[in-house]
């Protein structure tokens, strides 16, 4: 069968293609899960580019299949991007286990909303970053108090993709570290977004910057994410970027925020490959999690 294998810098993003011999779809997983391997044939070579793999497949003669780890989650980044202008997007926010793995972005000063594949149970928030090689003197470091992924939160779909982390202390507000607002109704088609994060820039390779990038991109419609994807989307999903490919969030970029017209609109969730033609990048709809992220909150 045919392999696909890219090998990244903090990433091991890792897609399988069995073709018609076994109709095998591999989807992204939780670290302490097996990999669900619906027998459903699917694209040929699938990767998950939001959420990485963390699992090989191994096809032994008789057609068992066994799932080994190799490595954590890490997750991704902006491709045909820009780099953003110096902490001009407050509310990003990197998650940190001695590295970078994840962002987020902060909803209150006690409060980042992040994905849910991205789940730690304890993780470092590091806000009022722009260069992550280089203290800034911007930057506020707060660990987590608690880190609650959304109850339905499925890691075979991806479905309800979303979780929330309070920090131990709450940030201080200023011009470097602010809040993003939670959406009041979901957003447009053709609405233009900005996507940020320090995921991989590469759509084939591998580089992992150390500036945050930026991507501006358009609100696709639901027909044309269905068609993406076809079976894979839920009304809890938003497909946002270029059909034509050549854009997109990627690897290091999950679980950060998509703001349009300064509203958190989006989560980067998953996708196929990164940039590629055919295949935009979906989105966590946080539209739909308001009330969710309220009670969670006032209970909490």
């Amino acid at each position: 069968p045919d392999k696909c294998l890219n090998l990244g810098f903090q990433t091991f993003h890792c897609v399988f293609s069995f073709g018609e011999i076994l109709g095998l779809e591999i989807r992204p997983v939780q670290e302490d899960k097996y990999p669900a391997i619906p027998s459903s044939s699917l694209q040929s070579c699938v990767g998950i580019h939001r959420k990485t793999m963390k699992y090989i497949l191994v096809v032994a003669f008789l057609g068992a299949a066994v799932a080994f780890p190799i490595n954590d989650a890490d997750d991704d980044k902006i491709v045909g991007g820009y780099t953003c202008s110096k902490n001009s997007l407050p509310y990003q926010a990197s998650l940190n286990i001695g590295y970078h793995f994840c962002g987020g972005a902060l909803i209150n000063s006690r409060w980042v909303v992040s994905a849910a594949h991205c789940y730690k149970s304890s993780i470092q928030v590091r806000l009022g970053e722009h260069n992550l090689a280089v203290n800034e003197g911007t930057e506020q470091y707060i660990n987590s108090a608690k880190v609650i992924r959304h109850p339905s939160y499925s890691s075979s779909t991806l479905n309800n993709d979303i979780m929330l982390i309070k920090l131990a202390s709450a940030a201080t507000l200023n011009s470097y570290v602010n809040t993003i607002a939670l959406p009041t109704s979901c957003v447009a088609t053709g609405t233009q977004c900005l996507i940020s994060g320090w995921g991989n820039t590469l759509s084939s390779g591998t580089n992992y910057p150390d500036l945050l990038q930026c991507l501006k991109a358009p609100v696709l419609s639901s027909s044309q994410c269905s068609r993406a994807y076809p079976g894979q989307i839920t009304s809890n999903m938003i497909c946002i970027g270029y059909l034509e490919g050549g854009k997109d969030s990627c690897q290091g970029d999950s679980g950060g925020p998509v703001a349009c017209n300064g509203v958190l609109q989006g989560i980067v969730s998953w996708g196929i490959g990164c940039a590629q033609k055919g295949y935009p990048g979906v989105y966590t709809k946080v539209c739909n999690y308001v009330s969710w992220i309220q009670n969670t909150i006032a209970a909490n």
